[in-house]
């Protein structure tokens, strides 16, 4: 609880006491532009710092030759997301062609009134009226590995305030699967050959219970201790979606700590345990990359997990979370009306917090049914369930708190043209209206609930500020893992070349079906036959579990 998030743009302070009068910060009309940072000077005036922007004059506005020369040859954002989603003939042709490939792949990884009541703000503008299905045929396998995923450093701590975080790192450390303190961690472990802790129950491995390894996870007081499981992350016991990764990270890092033992038996327990860890951070980047992502972006072109492209580029191999990638990965419209295993349908008050689910349908059963149940369209907005609209009224009031900049800011920063008009943004004019109504002009629409706002890409899930803010967290985050450096980047970080063919090979797929009896239908995208919209209220109630 030591680190606070660094804050990309964080609005100044309006309003500036000297002597006994209080003068107006002029760095509040944002005058510098391009990605120059304003610094007040003296009662009222300001400058704007342009270092490296490319950029001069007293609001860093002028370019230099080659930033005119740049901004002419550079392609729209929505040019690029065209002709990536399009022509699959030619991406197929480029793919075969390695150098193009590759290259293509590193650009990829470098590349004013009061403001409304937030409640009213998220029930007339996110809440759900009707299920908007993805376009793009997202599964609640996608949802939940999302939300799994990216809890590991996205834990903010609510006791300190929106600004905080608990997490100890700012990357994929796995620190949701194997604990965020030491402590946590020797709970967890089994101290033999590696492995973590688990229990057998009806032939299914499991997480052992809190009964048998007390530490602290967030479950009500009604639910008996032997069904309140152990894992590293304490609140995933909510959700038995986040429970599902729970036992299949559980399984694989076992499976490997065998393959490890036999690899090298005169191995200790420390290092079967930490190789393993570091093979399981090194699958999850590769799933992400090459499974999550690349289903997110809709592109033609197969994104691939290469940290040698980087090797001859000045890259930083760490990683630091904003808060604003925190606000921007709010993706609960994903979540649907209820959850349907099997033949039974669960509302939120039956699934959350539902150990038995776990207990009585086997692990490629779940995988099956939320790889087959589509997940919501993120963009557009309205499309948040009730039961969840609390998050999002949560990110708005700690934008505010936190003094974000509005969202026409960050386009800019972004280097994307900022919104003239909400009818723009939205690509319609009733819900426009009403924004303008509320906001007064487009340049005071805050930061996230423009994200979920903005009209969706054509058959996309968002629209074009979500992909083009959140891909330069996301990729920088993944490949400045210190695994991907030269210096780690090889064999011997694995335990030899087995190890190393354990990373290279992985995908969802064999993450899942290496680890239960019968491999299911899985992916982040439902099967191209399945009819999953005619699905609602066609399940029979939940049963007695």
């Amino acid at each position: 609880m030591k680190a606070t998030r660094i804050i990309l743009l964080l609005a100044p302070f309006c309003f500036l006491k000297v002597a006994d009068t209080t003068a107006i910060n002029p760095c509040c009309y944002y005058p510098c532009q391009n990605k120059g940072i304003c610094v007040n000077v003296g009662k009222e005036d300001y400058e704007c710092d342009c270092t490296r922007t490319g950029y001069y004059g007293v609001n860093c506005s002028v370019p230099s030759f080659w930033s005119r020369i740049h901004t002419l040859l550079k392609p729209k954002p929505s040019f690029m997301h065209h002709m990536l989603t399009h022509y699959e003939w030619f991406w197929d042709i480029l793919g075969s062609i390695s150098f193009l490939r590759d290259s293509i792949m590193r650009y990829v990884l470098t590349g004013y009134k009061e403001l409304p009541d937030v409640k009213m703000l998220a029930e007339e503008f996110l809440l759900r009226k009707t299920f908007i299905p993805d376009p793009q045929g997202t599964n609640l396998m996608f949802a939940f590995f999302a939300q799994h995923f990216t809890h590991q450093f996205f834990r903010t701590d609510f006791d300190r305030g929106p600004a905080f975080t608990k997490a100890l790192g700012h990357g994929v450390d796995l620190s949701h699967i194997y604990g965020s303190t030491l402590e946590r961690q020797h709970h967890l472990r089994l101290f033999k050959d590696g492995k973590l802790k688990y229990q057998v129950i009806k032939g299914e491995v499991l997480p052992p219970s809190v009964k048998d390894v007390p530490i602290k996870m967030k479950y009500p007081s009604s639910l008996p201790e032997e069904k309140r499981f152990a894992i590293g992350h304490d609140v995933f016991g909510l959700v038995p979606g986040l429970m599902m990764y729970a036992i299949i990270w559980l399984r694989e890092h076992n499976r490997v700590c065998d393959i490890l033992k036999e690899e090298h038996p005169t191995w200790s327990d420390e290092q079967l345990f930490q190789t393993t860890r570091l093979i399981l951070i090194g699958e999850t980047i590769k799933i992400v990359i090459e499974d999550y992502v690349q289903h997110l972006s809709g592109y033609n072109f197969k994104m691939t997990f290469n940290p040698e492209l980087l090797f001859s580029e000045h890259f930083q191999y760490r990683n630091r979370i904003s808060v604003e990638f925190n606000h921007l990965y709010h993706w609960h419209p994903l979540m649907p009306d209820s959850f349907n295993v099997k033949d039974h349908e669960f509302s939120y008050d039956e699934f959350l917090f539902n150990s038995d689910i776990l207990l009585n349908f086997t692990l490629e059963t779940l995988v099956e049914a939320f790889s087959k149940q589509r997940a919501g369209r993120i963009g557009g907005g309205k499309n948040i369930h009730r039961k969840v609209l609390s998050v999002a009224v949560d990110a708005i009031e700690h934008g505010r708190q936190l003094r974000l900049q509005p969202f026409n800011q960050y386009r800019k920063w972004f280097g994307l043209t900022p919104y003239k008009s909400f009818q723009e943004l939205t690509g319609e004019t009733e819900v426009a209206a009403r924004l303008e109504k509320l906001y007064g002009h487009i340049d005071a629409l805050e930061f996230f609930p423009a994200l979920l706002l903005e009209a969706p890409y054509e058959n996309a899930i968002f629209g074009e500020s979500m992909v083009e803010m959140g891909a330069p967290f996301s990729l920088k985050g993944l490949m400045g893992n210190p695994i991907c450096s030269p210096d780690y980047w090889k064999p011997s970080t694995f335990g030899g070349q087995r190890g190393f063919d354990i990373v290279n090979t992985a995908t969802l797929k064999n993450l899942v079906c290496l680890n239960v009896k019968k491999c299911p239908y899985v992916a982040f995208h439902v099967p191209s036959d399945a009819d999953n919209d005619s699905e609602e209220g066609k399940r029979k109630p939940s049963p007695e579990l």
